[in-house]
């Protein structure tokens, strides 16, 4: 929990109530405060990235209520009562297990600043559809910027984590000139 009050040298702080990773939270919050910043700052979870400030990477990737959602584009407030899950809150569940093996396995990352905005989105996908097509795969994470991988070992992923593909196996199509089929 954080400073629960305004104070003198933030007039315009407001209380926000939230459920953060399952647990309540409450803090004076200002007005104009980004979640990425509360998340980060304020409740001090700091997987949660901030890569670009303007929804163009997903580094910042949260789930609101159990949607994806981009926390550099949302205003704190606007999250009032909400469910908000970080990566440091979806550990617990045999789903990310999974898919955090699969990263391993597959080498989907490398320098892994931006793994906690895939995974957000992929736990959210594999929740809705726990056997997406590659298409599906490469939808859902279209928000998500990997600046130091191709997208091939990062799909292989999401199919090794569904059960669709084994680790090692060539789980991504490609064409003759060896590109994914979607690339």
């Amino acid at each position: 929990m954080s400073d629960a009050t305004p104070t003198e040298a933030h007039p315009e702080a407001k209380l926000l109530r939230l459920t953060l990773n399952g647990r309540s939270w409450l803090g004076a919050v200002e007005q104009h405060a980004l979640l990425l910043d509360v998340i980060r700052y304020q409740a001090g979870l700091t997987g949660t990235k901030r890569g670009c400030d303007m929804g163009t990477c997903g580094c910042c990737a949260v789930q609101i209520n159990g949607e994806p959602r981009l926390s550099c584009l949302t205003l704190a407030h606007d999250c009032e009562g909400a469910e908000i899950r970080t990566i440091e809150g979806v550990q617990s569940g045999p789903l990310l297990s999974a898919l955090q093996d699969a990263w391993v396995a597959t080498g989907a990352s490398q320098c892994g600043f931006c793994s906690p905005g895939f995974i957000m989105v992929g736990e959210a996908l594999l929740e809705e559809k726990p056997k997406p097509t590659e298409r599906e795969v490469r939808e859902a994470i279209a928000g998500n910027l990997c600046r130091c991988t191709g997208y091939v070992k990062i799909v292989e992923a999401f199919m090794v984590a569904s059960g669709q593909a084994e680790p090692g196996q060539d789980a991504v199509r490609r064409n003759a000139k060896g590109d994914s089929e979607s690339d």
